[in-house]
């Protein structure tokens, strides 16, 4: 979904409604494989698309999606979506791959607190944001952890000195709530509002 096109970059109406696109995504999609086709970018991808909205692009596609970026954290395994992405040889990239633990909507306890998620790390020596992040990867999604302080950012890279035995992949994978934090409200009234699709 996309804007109301023109100058403004949040466009509402006099109700202070936000005011939409009416382009489908389809045509968008076309686009961008237009962009593929003059050299002007290498890859094209999507973020917050259901299997349903991938379908139809890839039923006309002529470049399929690399990848479609969406949250995906120990609360919201996106399971169901991630294989469909595997299936159909696109990555799914995780945002909010720690649960934003800034967001303080989030009931208790949250993902970084999560009681099986602290005695991992402790028995691996490891923080609950490396043990979270290993876990994803280890599913074989792509992460893309958001943090502003340099020591998190270098410790975020220190992932890759350890495994998770299938057990403990397990117990973490158990975690799951569907449990959705970003659930852009803003757009729910969109045609093409994503999370009313199942995955």
């Amino acid at each position: 979904m996309a804007y109301k096109e023109g100058g403004d970059f949040y466009p509402k109406d006099e109700n202070g409604k936000v005011i939409f696109s009416d382009v489908d995504y389809v045509d968008t999609w076309k686009a961008l494989e237009d962009c593929v086709d003059e050299g002007l970018v290498r890859n094209i991808g999507v973020s917050n698309f259901s299997s349903k909205q991938i379908q139809r692009i890839l039923d006309v596609a002529r470049i399929k999606p690399q990848l479609n970026q969406v949250e995906c954290h120990l609360h919201l395994s996106n399971s169901k979506l991630h294989n469909y992405c595997q299936e159909n040889g696109i990555v799914l990239q995780a945002y909010g791959p720690l649960g934003s633990p800034g967001n303080k909507s989030e009931p208790p306890p949250r993902c970084l607190e999560e009681p099986v998620l602290l005695e991992i790390a402790k028995a691996k020596n490891k923080s609950p944001a490396q043990v979270n992040l290993r876990f994803l990867l280890q599913r074989g999604l792509s992460v893309v952890p958001k943090s502003v302080r340099p020591q998190r950012i270098q410790e975020n890279f220190q992932i890759f000195d350890f495994e998770l035995s299938a057990d403990e992949m397990k117990q973490l994978l158990n975690l799951n709530r569907d449990q959705r934090v970003h659930t852009e409200d803003v757009a729910k009234d969109h045609k093409y509002y994503t999370f009313n699709d199942p995955f």
